[in-house]
């Protein structure tokens, strides 16, 4: 079967580092960080006291007030990076025949972690649970509610892979279009879980960074001195086009999606293993699918967590795929200044991957003072930089040892 071409056409997001896709690239670029104290609860008896939180996020702007008391928070952020989304896409209004191949992809790693919380602290038994408690908080309800909004009767599908989510998401929804079950779809991830569960629980795990005396040098990837991630929240999402329609009413296109690759350690539930072989093996597969050679690859925003293993790991994987060309490959992680977003970061790192493509600039990586001599690449320290090449891949891998990696192409 032959495949179609797919292109991105609009892109939306809520984040630590902007409310806007505009303004997020602007903070990016200058190196600003969105990771502060955390300020939504008392974080007294907590080991760690930040994380990335959204800042004067209104959902008045994108969700009718009485549709905002059955969404936890995830799902308003994925609502209103969806509305800047189709916004950003010029998609005007729909014939049936379109609404009816035009889908909806917006996974979480986690879901209505913050919903659950809450009922359970202040639970009043059986007769007094609201009815709209589980629609609030499963996971497939953010593209049930965003398909609802805009009257989308395509594939329609949530994926829960972690960290992984976003990028998954993106990468069957573009083979949804691909391979003609779908003309567009709405795809990304999104996530809130920054609460007392959601921190204590990740705090658990000693996963998190401690270094609270100093927020915004926290998340410091590839650095010698980085001590574990900082999780952050909000919502990537993108609209994906097949080409030849997205041409015909001349949208503005900022990339295509033209590779996509899974894979699985087998190996840990948290831990990924030593050897790199499952992020050297989904990168192996996207760049296979997008029909090209390592050599043609010029960017790579990679997973890059700023955890101690999770970095080394990945930088050898990408020295196993890129090989000498790893020596010119630039490389970048953004989560220096947006933390992690878990399941939401595919969608984010997506869009940022597609603004490279398109700009020819590249976001820096923060807050590397001391590089790991383990993570020896070109990983755009501190300033950012530039690019002139055709293609760029994003990486992101999950709990579970799930990995997922794109390939876009500069049009």
């Amino acid at each position: 079967m032959q495949r179609r071409r797919v292109v991105i056409t609009g892109m939306g997001t809520v984040n630590p580092c902007g409310n806007t896709v505009a303004e997020t690239w602007e903070n990016l670029l200058a190196g600003r960080s969105g990771i502060g104290l955390i300020t939504k609860f008392d974080v007294a008896d907590y080991a760690c006291k930040i994380a990335g939180q959204v800042k004067d996020f209104n959902p008045d702007l994108s969700i009718d007030r009485k549709e905002q008391k059955k969404m936890d928070l995830f799902i308003q952020y994925a609502m209103a990076a969806s509305q800047e989304a189709m916004r950003d896409s010029g998609l005007g209004e729909l014939s049936k025949a379109e609404r009816e191949l035009f889908g909806v992809s917006i996974g979480s790693g986690i879901g209505g972690l913050s919903t659950i919380w809450e009922e359970a602290n202040g639970y009043r038994g059986p007769r007094r649970t609201s009815p709209f408690f589980i629609p609030s908080l499963i996971i497939n309800l953010a593209s049930g509610f965003v398909s609802i909004k805009y009257g989308l009767q395509g594939p329609n599908a949530a994926m829960a892979t972690a960290c992984a989510t976003g990028t998954h998401a993106i990468g069957d929804a573009a083979r949804q279009i691909m391979f003609g079950y779908a003309d567009r779809m709405i795809a990304g991830g999104s996530d809130s879980v920054i609460n007392p569960l959601g921190v204590g629980g990740f705090g658990a795990m000693r996963a998190l960074s401690t270094r609270n005396e100093a927020p915004q040098e926290a998340s410091r990837p590839f650095d010698k001195g980085r001590d574990g991630f900082v999780m952050a929240e909000g919502a990537g999402i993108v609209v994906m086009e097949e080409y030849e329609l997205a041409k015909a009413r001349g949208a503005k296109i900022y990339a295509e999606v033209c590779g996509y690759g899974m894979s699985g350690d087998a190996h840990h539930i948290t831990s990924p293993s030593e050897d790199g072989d499952g992020p050297r093996r989904v990168m192996a597969a996207a760049i296979k699918d997008a029909g090209i050679t390592p050599e043609q690859v010029g960017y790579a925003n990679a997973h890059g967590t700023s955890t101690p293993a999770g970095d080394r790991i990945e930088c050898s994987a990408l020295r196993g795929v890129f090989g000498a060309h790893a020596a010119k490959l630039k490389v970048s992680s953004t989560k220096s200044m947006t933390g992690h977003l878990l399941g939401a970061a595919g969608g984010l790192e997506t869009i940022v991957s597609a603004l490279v493509a398109s700009t020819g600039r590249i976001p820096p990586t923060i807050n590397v003072v001391d590089q790991d001599p383990d993570c020896d690449l070109d990983v755009t320290a501190n300033a950012a930089g530039t690019f002139d090449g055709e293609y760029v891949l994003n990486n992101n891998f999950g709990f579970g040892g799930t990995n997922g990696c794109l390939v876009l192409r500069k049009i």
